[in-house]
């Protein structure tokens, strides 16, 4: 016989309600841990998968960064150009990895990069090189450019396909393979993933579009000259005539010159053929023998000896009027004075060496 339990009677073990107890926190809390678990791999999973790569390279975007931008309004023009496909993702990702420190200027990115790669680009100096060539400049001068601007290996190739007869002006005569003279002064933005094809064709055409405003197309004859003849003589009034009012003037002399069969004697002609830009001119380099030698040689040189800017081809275009056949410098501005006879010259370089110019 069992009795029945009265209220004297104690309440059953206590330890079996403790256990019971604990199990039901035991429980919930594994729960709660996995969850967490869960939440945490689902949202690594997500970030992940948001700034992973999405296979082949996507299209190429330019993002340019001001003086003074924000990273957040960096990271909404990532967005807005396609680079970064979840702005919020993105922001939790440099949230875990750091805020890269970017410096004003042009980045080349692909839509397809991931997020390391975004934040490695935009770390990193700016990779897209605002390049700068100048009137004046040659071909030899191009590519030491771009090797100074740490493109070496663009520099090595830009040079050998420009002297290869490869890539081609339409001013340029059959069988030459000089580009001096034939590519258009200028900026250019050269890309991480720059051809020296697509750079040459595009200062080509840059050039060939500046002749054809400033009135010379190919195949077009003026005084006597053929095209590439005028911007070999408008090369020369670049080197030449050095600012902008004296253009005009040096080019009527070479035309002048040119008529009564007189050398041209140029100092920039013969410093073209030491490889040299500027500089003083010995007597024992007047005696080079080499066809750019306007001392020893009659008439133009073979090829323009530099690009030559808009003035300088309007120049060549449209000479001044009058009958000089001599200019000297006579002031530090760049000023030159000209002169018919040889003792206006004299008279001139007289006045220069009285105001200390070489």
């Amino acid at each position: 016989m069992v009795d029945e339990p009265t209220d004297e009677d104690p309440p059953g073990p206590p330890h079996r309600r403790r256990k019971s107890f604990f199990s039901r926190h035991l429980v919930g809390s594994i729960a709660a841990a996995f969850a967490v678990v869960v939440l945490a791999v689902a949202g690594g999973g997500w970030l992940w998968f948001s700034g992973a790569e999405s296979g082949s390279p996507g299209a190429g975007v330019l993002i340019t960064v001001s003086v003074g931008e924000s990273f957040s309004s960096v990271r909404s023009a990532l967005v807005q150009s396609g680079v970064v496909g979840s702005n919020l993702a993105f922001e939790l990702y440099v949230a875990l990895h750091g805020t890269p420190t970017v410096v004003p200027g042009q980045y080349y990115l692909r839509k397809d990069d991931s997020f390391t790669d975004i934040v490695n680009v935009l770390g990193a100096p700016p990779n897209v090189l605002a390049l700068q060539i100048p009137p004046g400049f040659t071909v030899g001068e191009v590519s030491d450019r771009l090797a100074d601007s740490g493109y070496g290996d663009l520099a090595t190739a830009f040079a050998a396909l420009a002297t290869s007869g490869k890539v081609r002006s339409p001013f340029q005569p059959a069988g030459s393979k000089n580009l001096d003279g034939l590519l258009g002064a200028g900026s250019y933005q050269v890309l991480p993933v720059e051809s020296a094809s697509t750079l040459l064709s595009s200062m080509i055409g840059n050039f060939t579009a500046s002749a054809a405003k400033a009135g010379l197309t190919p195949g077009e004859d003026v005084m006597g000259l053929d095209a590439y003849q005028v911007v070999t003589l408008a090369s020369i009034v670049e080197k030449e005539g050095v600012i902008q009012k004296n253009l005009a003037k040096v080019s009527r002399v070479i035309y002048n010159r040119l008529a009564r069969g007189m050398p041209l004697q140029m100092d920039s002609t013969v410093l073209y053929s030491l490889g040299q830009d500027g500089g003083p001119v010995t007597p024992a380099d007047l005696q080079i023998k080499s066809p750019y030698n306007t001392y020893l040689n009659t008439g133009l040189t073979p090829t323009p000896i530099c690009f030559p800017s808009s003035g300088s081809l309007g120049a060549a275009l449209h000479p001044a009027t009058g009958a000089w056949i001599y200019f000297t410098l006579v002031s530090e501005d760049g000023t030159e004075a000209f002169s018919d006879t040889y003792a206006g010259q004299e008279a001139n370089e007289k006045l220069a060496e009285e105001r200390g110019l070489p």
